[in-house]
């Protein structure tokens, strides 16, 4: 016997539990499935840009992460060589948006309010520790075996929507090309409550510091700094979270590495693929299942958002039967152009900019962002784009 539903959505991540509430409070039977005991505290993604914050109002919860979080209207690019600091206002665009800031809150804490409220929806179901295992298509849905520490469970659904991470078993089973490149360097995220901004004055609560030796990111969370570092060393995973590395990299930084304590050291390798499609029949993919790319201004949580947001107001009139299918295909042309048009160019285009090397190379970006800076024009222009504005308009504009 298998259990009827009109939608599986694979992964409790942020999008996975977007894409659900979305669609549940619409009346539409949902069943969220994710093979670990509980949502991912994950600790990649922190940053929520304006669109998102606007988009996330529909379902109550931007109030929640607000409050939660720490509103980060600016955002520093530094140079670490000179000590020279670029500081660019969101404020600047607030006619363009509701919410002239970003959002520092980790996205764990989006994934478990979500989850919860799913939980408490009469026709939305939340199984953790339930894996995917199989799935098979025919012309009237989609049959899944869902794998539990203590049988197969059996599940008839109409459609699946995969947003189970970048290791996506979903996408493994279609088979979908995933084209891209992956990063030689390993990185490193360390997490901290050493005060940062005591060391170095004038912190924003998000930095991109430049320098063509050891570029970094410097991110203030409610409780924590995170720092994010890359390194070319292919030693073990074990020597690059040593307490050895650890001290070197703050050392570095602020002068004192040894006295610093660290409650996450994590590494991960960055990766720039985007797959072929989006739409596999009745298999969405979504998020970082869809795509993936490194983490240079906070896209990759949001621009998930962003799919789930646009595939379920094309899914849900199919699933209330006042529209056809013809809709799904428009979420695969605007979400994977925009994928690659946008999120994928201006990720590549940051960490250039982070990272460029000894020289000329090095003065080019430095007088490039003093250009940009100064010009009221292009800088206005640079804020939309990195506040992922221009990407949700340029979707909306895709037929």
């Amino acid at each position: 016997m298998s259990d009827r539903v009109q939608v599986v959505v694979v992964g409790a991540g942020p999008v996975g539990c977007v894409a659900g509430m979305l669609l549940a409070r619409q009346g539409i039977d949902v069943m969220l499935v994710e093979k670990g005991e509980d949502c991912a505290a994950d600790m990649r993604a922190s940053t929520f840009h304006p669109p998102t914050l606007e988009m996330l109002e529909q379902l109550e919860i931007t109030p929640r992460l607000i409050e939660r979080g720490l509103k980060a209207p600016v955002y520093h690019w530094r140079d670490r060589r000179s000590g020279e600091v670029l500081a660019f206002d969101l404020t600047e665009i607030a006619d363009a948006t509701r919410h002239p800031y970003r959002i520092q809150c980790e996205q764990y804490h989006l994934s478990r309010m979500l989850a919860e409220r799913l939980e408490e929806t009469p026709n939305a179901e939340v199984l953790f520790n339930h894996r995917l295992v199989h799935f098979s298509e025919d012309d009237n849905g989609i049959d899944l075996a869902l794998e539990t520490p203590m049988e197969i469970r059996r599940v008839r659904a109409d459609y699946v929507i995969a947003a189970d991470g970048a290791s996506s078993i979903v996408r493994k089973w279609l088979r979908a090309e995933f084209d891209g490149f992956t990063y030689p360097e390993k990185f490193l995220t360390l997490s901290t409550d050493e005060p940062l901004e005591e060391s170095i004055p004038g912190l924003a609560h998000v930095n991109y510091v430049a320098d063509p030796d050891e570029w970094l990111v410097l991110l203030k969370v409610p409780k924590l700094w995170r720092v994010l570092v890359p390194t070319f060393d292919q030693s073990d995973n074990d020597v690059l979270t040593s307490d050895a590395n650890k001290d070197a990299i703050f050392e570095r930084l602020i002068g004192h590495g040894e006295d610093v304590r660290t409650f996450h050291r994590t590494i991960y390798r960055v990766h720039q693929r985007v797959a072929k499609s989006f739409r596999h029949g009745r298999v969405f993919l979504a998020g970082d299942a869809a795509h993936l790319n490194n983490p240079l201004g906070g896209f990759g949580m949001n621009s998930g958002i962003h799919d789930a947001f646009n595939l379920t107001e094309k899914l849900l009139p199919v699933l209330q039967g006042r529209g056809g299918e013809e809709a799904l295909d428009r979420y695969d042309r605007q979400r994977r152009t925009v994928t690659h048009d946008f999120t994928q160019q201006q990720t590549i285009q940051n960490m250039e900019l982070m990272k460029a090397g000894q020289g000329e190379a090095y003065r080019m970006m430095r007088d490039q962002m003093r250009a940009l800076i100064a010009n009221d024009e292009a800088r206005r222009t640079y804020l939309l784009r990195q506040s992922m504005i221009t990407s949700v308009r340029d979707a909306a504009a895709i037929k």
